[in-house]
This record gives C-alpha cells, sequence and structure tokens, in this order.
C-alpha cells in the first residue's frame, strides 16, 4: 500500500450570506473536497478530522482564523496535501499565494484544486497555478474599480451610500429621512452656537443639559444612550454640510436627496465665527500671541495700552506698553509696560471675585430692563461663567470680556474694571434659553415611543 497522505480541506466564502443555512457554501465546498479525497483513497489519501472554515472573509486578507490555524498545522508538520474547491478559496492574491507556495514546498505539501485539476509538485501545476490566480486577482480589482465607480456616480447623485447615519437623521430603506427629535437637537446646537460664539461654552452647556450624540448599537446589539458632546464632536456637527442637504465624495459636496435641517443663512452666519476662530482650535492655538485685553486696557493716563511681545532665546514674553511708551519714549512714560500674564491675571482673578459677590449679583439683577432674569438666574449664570473661565482659549475669554467690559483702567490704587450689565444680561439669557430648550427636547423625547427614540 502507498504511504498515507494526510490531506486537510480548507473553504472559504466571502460573504455572511446563507452561512445561517442548515446546508450552506462552506459544506458544499467540504462535501465536494472530502468526496475527491476518498477518490484517491487507493492513492494512500487519507482525509483530517480537523476542519478548516472562514465564513464571511475575503479572499484579499490573510487574517483568517481557519487559513492561520492550517498554515501552523503545515509548519508542524501535519499535513501532506491541501485540497480547496478553486484556488481563489485559498486566496485572491497573487503575492500572498505565492508565499503560501513557498511555505507548502519548504514543508513538502502539495495542493489540489478539486474544479481545477492541478497539483502544485509538477512545474505544469504551477504554470497553470499563476495563470489562474492572476486571472482570479484581476477580477477582484475589476470588480474592486467597479463598485467604486458605482459608489462615486450614486453619491453624485445626491444618494446616501452607507456608514454611521449622522445625529438628525434616520437611515430607512436606504435613505436619509429626518429625525424631528435629533433635527431639533441639531438646530439648537447651531443657534446656541450663534449665541456663544465659543465650542468650549457650548460643550458644557449641552453637557449641562442633557444633550448627547445619537444612541447606536455596539457589537454585541446592545443600544447605547450616546455620549457626551465634546468640542471635538461639535466641531464635526457644525462643519457638516449634510445638514445643509449635501453629500460628500471625498472632497467635494454634491446636492442630496435628502432633506435640509439647517438653513443657508444660519450656516454661513456660524462659519463666520468658525472662521475667525480658527486658529483656536488648530494645534498651534497655544503658541500665538494672546491679548485678551486688547482694546480694553488703559494706563495710568488714559490712554489705551497696547499687547506687544519679545523674544529671548526660544522664550516669548508678552507685555501691554502704554500709547505714550508706543509714540514717544519710554523715559517719559510714568509706566512703560506691564507683564501681559500679571495683568490678566490680577483682572481675571478680580472678575472672578466679582462673579461670586452677592452684593454685585443684586446691583445686576436690579439694573435689567425688562427684568425677564431672576437673581437666581443671574447668580448661576456668573457662577457657571466663573468655573468655565480658566478652560477657555484666550481668544475666548476676550470674547466673553468685551461682552461685559466696557474698560479695564490701571490706576495708582490698582486696577479698575468697568463692566456693561446689558451685555452680562444678554449671556445669562442665551443660557437660561438652552437650557429651557434642552428641557423641551427631553421632554418631547420622554413621551416618544421606544421604538421611535431607538431608531
Amino acid at each position: 500500500m502507498d504511504q498515507i497522505k494526510r490531506c486537510a480541506v480548507y473553504t472559504r466564502k466571502s460573504s455572511e450570506e446563507g452561512l445561517d443555512q442548515e446546508f450552506n457554501s462552506l459544506d458544499a465546498q467540504r462535501e465536494a473536497g472530502e468526496a475527491y479525497v476518498k477518490s484517491q483513497r487507493h492513492e494512500g489519501w487519507e482525509l483530517l478530522d480537523n476542519r478548516y472554515d472562514d465564513g464571511g472573509i475575503s479572499g484579499g486578507t490573510m487574517e483568517r482564523p481557519g487559513l492561520k490555524q492550517l498554515l501552523n498545522d503545515v509548519e508542524a508538520g501535519l499535513i501532506d496535501i491541501i485540497v480547496v474547491y478553486k484556488v481563489d478559496r485559498l486566496s485572491r492574491s497573487l503575492g500572498d499565494f505565492s508565499k503560501m507556495v513557498d511555505l507548502f514546498d519548504r514543508n513538502n505539501v502539495s495542493f489540489v484544486s478539486v474544479t481545477q485539476q492541478f497539483n502544485t509538485t509538477t512545474s505544469m501545476g504551477r504554470l497553470t497555478l499563476n495563470i489562474l490566480l492572476s486571472f482570479s486577482q484581476f477580477e477582484r480589482e475589476v470588480t474592486s474599480e467597479r463598485i467604486r465607480d458605482k459608489i462615486a456616480l450614486s453619491k453624485q447623485r445626491g444618494m446616501w451610500m452607507g456608514g454611521n447615519v449622522p445625529l438628525g437623521f434616520d437611515a430607512i430603506d436606504r435613505k436619509l429621512v429626518v429625525n424631528l427629535t435629533e433635527a431639533a437637537t441639531i438646530s439648537h446646537i447651531f443657534e446656541q452656537f450663534l449665541a456663544l460664539g465659543s465650542t468650549t461654552l457650548l460643550s458644557k452647556a449641552l453637557r449641562e443639559q442633557g444633550y448627547r450624540t445619537k444612541p447606536r448599537r455596539d457589537a454585541s446589539g446592545h443600544m447605547n444612550n450616546g455620549n457626551v458632546l465634546t468640542k471635538t464632536a461639535l466641531y464635526k456637527i457644525l462643519s457638516n454640510r449634510i445638514y445643509l442637504g449635501e453629500v460628500r465624495h471625498k472632497e467635494k459636496w454634491y446636492p442630496g436627496q435628502h432633506e435640509a435641517i439647517i438653513d443657508i443663512e444660519l450656516w454661513e452666519r456660524v462659519h463666520a465665527i468658525l472662521a475667525t476662530n480658527k486658529v483656536q482650535r488648530g494645534a498651534n492655538v497655544r503658541r500665538q500671541t494672546p491679548a485678551p485685553l486688547k482694546g480694553l486696557l488703559f494706563g495710568p493716563d488714559g490712554l489705551a495700552m497696547t499687547p506687544t511681545h519679545t523674544k529671548k532665546g526660544n522664550k516669548k514674553y508678552r507685555y501691554y506698553v502704554t500709547h505714550t511708551a508706543n509714540k514717544h519714549s519710554h523715559d517719559q512714560c510714568m509706566m512703560r509696560m506691564v507683564p501681559a500674564g500679571e495683568i490678566e491675571g490680577i483682572v481675571f482673578d478680580q472678575l472672578k471675585i466679582m462673579f461670586k459677590n452677592s452684593a454685585f449679583t443684586a446691583n445686576i439683577s436690579a439694573q435689567q430692563i425688562d427684568g425677564n432674569l431672576t437673581t437666581n438666574d443671574i447668580r448661576q449664570g456668573l457662577q457657571n461663567i466663573e468655573s468655565l473661565w480658566d478652560h477657555l482659549y484666550h481668544k475666548e475669554q476676550a470674547r466673553l470680556l468685551q461682552l461685559f467690559v466696557t474698560k479695564i483702567q490701571i490706576t495708582a490704587d490698582g486696577v479698575r474694571i468697568d463692566i456693561q450689565t446689558n451685555g452680562i444680561h444678554s449671556l445669562i439669557m442665551d443660557l437660561k434659553k438652552a437650557a429651557y430648550d434642552t428641557q423641551q427636547n427631553q421632554n418631547n423625547q420622554n413621551n416618544q415611543k421606544p421604538e421611535a427614540i431607538c431608531a
């Protein structure tokens, strides 16, 4: 009797479709392989019990559990012949297959295709194999190109081609449909950014109001409740033209087949603010020369002080210089320059003390024109600003200062800050309105059916 040759049958299917059937494609491939091994019993072929199956995995990758186990057993000397239904079941990549053939040769392992009748132990078999693999790879590349072209054309026609559905929409029958509850959240985000002018302030407000990202199912099928809307998440939302009714393909946007949530006027107003703050959100924001007191700080001579800086080696030193010192000589000025960090620290600390002062809160409340804010509203609003202050970028601090500070005067006795109460009222009203809108949104969500919320 001929020497026993241990045979391993390898099967693979690219998609998961049909794998749940009692008799699927993997079973059919294995049955054909087993039958072929039995037909060669007279040659000493014997089927191994181990199964080497990969369902739902492309032949263009080597990261397949069944294949890895097969190759490990080859190197361990447990296999003499590998049997497949077709050569492309093992690999669609000519480069990957060449590596596997080298591995088979080093371990004296033959490779047999049931339907293509060749054996890699012969030179003709190798030639046939290379030809078949070349055609398989060509077919795969052509198919990929066709799929890419179809996706590009579909997107250019405004069709939704899958992926994570953005907040504000649901995907129904492969089409984006506006989710009214989530659309209200998107509108709220754009409008509140317009009022606050800062993703830092907006993120804090939305977090306190309970807003989150879109609920999604994880790999296990569990529905989570979304995540906190971070500054990064907000910037992505504010920069996503899908809310204008457009779809993206690579770097271009095309008119979409879905309904817009944001009108172009609101979009342009928001992006006018984003354009002015673009430097802050970049990686080099903290390398810029900040000057949050610019236009507000005045020296003892009553004239405005100008921000400037000097460099010594790799260190940068910031100052505010008096108008007199700039125009004439430093010697003619009682106070030539003030270290920027020092004066900014004094101003910010004084503001924080003012925000916590009950008499200041009462004074701000008493100076209301329309009386829409309670003393508690003002106290809470000032506390929110105070707690957030140190986390703001310099330009965001400057934006708030311009809103409620009219003048910062350096005097012989210290620093005097003139407050614009209307600006404080306006900011706190925006925060209060955001909280009210959030509560209404939460009420609407609670009144919805669970199916609608999880859609």
